[in-house]
């Protein structure tokens, strides 16, 4: 199947590749090079995020009133795949992707004018404020509570893997308000247009990899508004689960996939294998990574279906397979990352785990990333629902046939 050549297409690949290779400043590639997770580094990646708005590129698939381009599904994938091409850091996805989706379908129309040209422009990063220290995959148990008070809502309690919550001013987060009956009556979906409230406090993570990513989030006695409910109240696990369709099947994951495939197929060719000779001339090698490969295409094919307006596109169980698929191929291929830099890649991995924030950006060497980004790795079949989850989501959609 090509969905990604033809005239008017060939004609839309050429503009964009002119585009991506001159816009991006040089902080904005290397930042792209070095990324070690599916978040990339703050400031350089707001920088650019801010460089595709002013183009008009920044949200490919929002409707062209709230701000996206109006291209097809197969200009949207063109454009994804000449993106991961040049290694270009991937925008981050808590507002374009989950947050900015959920309030075009879902959010009141004074909530949408508020909230959405400071996403589309870059302006505003907004933090999801889900899990707890009790409630990760069984996400219903959350208590974080919030109480009425007149207009506003009273909010105590804590959140837990809050990514880049140091450097966000919003959040949109799972609250409870109400704690008699089933235990996913009772969550109200509530968004904070600011974070720096009396009583809130965040404090950062510094995850396997080294970089502090993730952040606790403590509420106590925080007063907010509840013009930030999204939906009714009580009713905000209806509201997340329609989030969780954006957050696990919003975008196409084969070119990334590939660009994994195509950095450890050079950085082999370039390293000598336990037999003698080049690495990626080694028949277990070639192998091991042949067999990723066919998986990737695999999923690559299953996505230009779904891009096409197959009927799997509109399957309920889509967004779960693709995100499980997706992210435990992450895994494998970061994984072999990880054996092709060895032994011999260890200091500077070692020199990268110990710098601490930012050590990511510090040499283009293949070696300094393979092992950060083989660690940050495994949260990918947790994060978004874990794939254990999804599997049993899979299987109950199935069965319900």
């Amino acid at each position: 199947m090509d969905l990604t050549t033809g005239p008017e297409l060939d004609a839309f690949r050429e503009e964009v590749a002119a585009f991506l290779d001159t816009a991006p400043t040089d902080a904005i590639r290397e930042a792209g090079r070095k990324l070690t997770s599916v978040f990339s580094p703050f400031d350089e990646v707001m920088e650019w995020h801010r460089i595709l708005h002013r183009r008009g590129w920044a949200a490919p698939a929002w409707p062209v009133e709230h701000g996206g381009t109006g291209w097809s599904v197969e200009q949207r994938y063109v454009f994804a795949e000449e993106y991961a091409r040049r290694n270009l850091p991937p925008l981050l996805p808590n507002g374009l992707k989950m947050i900015g989706p959920l309030l075009i379908d879902l959010g009141s129309e004074e909530q949408k004018q508020q909230h959405l040209p400071g996403i589309l422009a870059g302006e505003d990063y907004w933090t999801q404020g889900y899990s707890e220290p009790g409630a990760g995959s069984d996400l219903a148990s959350l208590s974080c509570a919030a109480v009425a008070d007149g207009d506003d809502y009273i909010l105590n309690g804590s959140k837990i893997w809050t990514t880049l919550a140091h450097r966000a001013n919003r959040m949109f987060m799972l609250v409870r308000t109400d704690s008699s009956g089933r235990k996913q009556h009772g969550i109200t979906f509530l968004l904070l247009d600011r974070l720096d409230l009396p009583g809130l406090q965040i404090r950062p993570i510094v995850g396997l990899d080294g970089l502090p990513e993730q952040c606790e989030v403590f509420f106590e006695d925080v007063r907010v508004p509840q013009s930030g409910r999204v939906g009714a109240e009580n009713e905000g696990w209806a509201v997340a689960k329609h989030l969780l369709t954006h957050e696990r099947g919003g975008s196409t994951s084969s070119p990334s996939l590939y660009r994994f495939v195509q950095t450890i197929r050079e950085a082999a060719a370039v390293r000598t294998s336990p037999f003698g000779g080049r690495l990626v001339d080694d028949p277990v090698f070639q192998r091991d990574l042949g067999e990723l490969e066919a998986e990737v295409a695999s999923v690559e094919h299953v996505e230009k279906l779904a891009v096409s307006g197959h009927p799997i596109s509109a399957d309920l169980a889509f967004p779960s397979l693709n995100k499980t698929v997706s992210s435990e191929l992450t895994q494998r291929l970061t994984t072999l990352m990880a054996r092709v830099a060895g032994l011999q890649g260890l200091p500077q991995q070692l020199q990268a785990l110990h710098v601490g924030s930012g050590a990511a950006l510090l040499s283009d060497d293949f070696d300094l990333v393979a092992l950060p980004y083989y660690l940050n790795s495994r949260a990918a079949s947790i994060y978004a629902g874990t794939n254990e989850v999804q599997r049993d989501l899979i299987a109950r959609t199935v069965a319900a046939r």
